[in-house]
């Protein structure tokens, strides 16, 4: 079945997400909607498809809604979607945040909109690489099994593969996604001027004998 999606929020996920999308035939971009014209049609652009916007009145009707905006930015944007006046009991609306559950959508919700988190477990610092190697990644997901089920889809064409999370620990999800993301590159590095420092200790050891 072919669905239809729209953009809020057009920086890095919203521009990988967009691009990778993009390349399965049964996936249609509507439309992105950033701040700025200019900058909505930068993300259209590098996507390779859909409309550029700057106002929640001018988002077409869409299957699904992905809000790609930062997090202080997620509740604020879903009841602009809401206001609107676009969704309808069949729509679809999810954020990527790993931080955030579901529960900032509300406003989808009270629609009669099927919402979800899904959180891709990778860096998204440079769109250009991670278009090239998002397959294999685990996404954190929570949220509405109807809306789970069509998103386990989507990211299943694209190689990623939804994880079930407790939307009430969100936080230490968010937590562990840290510290395997950040914390281990810095032990890595800690352990490898260790082996230096020992090394040239004994280097050192040897020359003085």
């Amino acid at each position: 079945m072919t669905h239809s999606f729209s953009i809020i929020g057009g920086g890095k996920v919203g521009r990988t997400l967009g691009r990778l999308w993009s390349r399965i035939p049964d996936l249609v971009l509507n439309d992105v909607l950033n701040r700025s014209l200019a900058s909505a049609q930068d993300a259209c652009d590098f996507i390779g498809a859909g409309r550029a916007i700057d106002a929640y009145n001018d988002i077409r009707p869409s299957d699904i809604y992905l809000i790609a905006t930062p997090d202080d930015m997620i509740e604020q944007s879903c009841n602009a979607l809401a206001a609107s006046g676009r969704l309808t009991t069949d729509s679809i609306v999810f954020h990527c945040s790993g931080a955030k559950n579901t529960a900032v959508l509300h406003a989808a919700i009270e629609r009669g909109a099927a919402v979800a988190s899904v959180h891709p477990i990778r860096s998204f610092a440079s769109p250009e690489q991670l278009i090239n190697s998002f397959s294999g990644t685990y996404c954190g997901a929570e949220g509405d099994p109807r809306a789970l089920a069509v998103l386990s889809e989507m990211f299943g064409a694209i190689g990623g593969a939804l994880v079930a999370i407790n939307a009430d620990h969100k936080i230490l999800y968010h937590a562990a996604a840290v510290f395997a993301s950040n914390y281990l590159v810095t032990l890595l590095d800690l352990a490898q001027h260790a082996y230096v420092e020992a090394i040239d200790g004994a280097s050192s050891a040897s020359n003085g004998r």
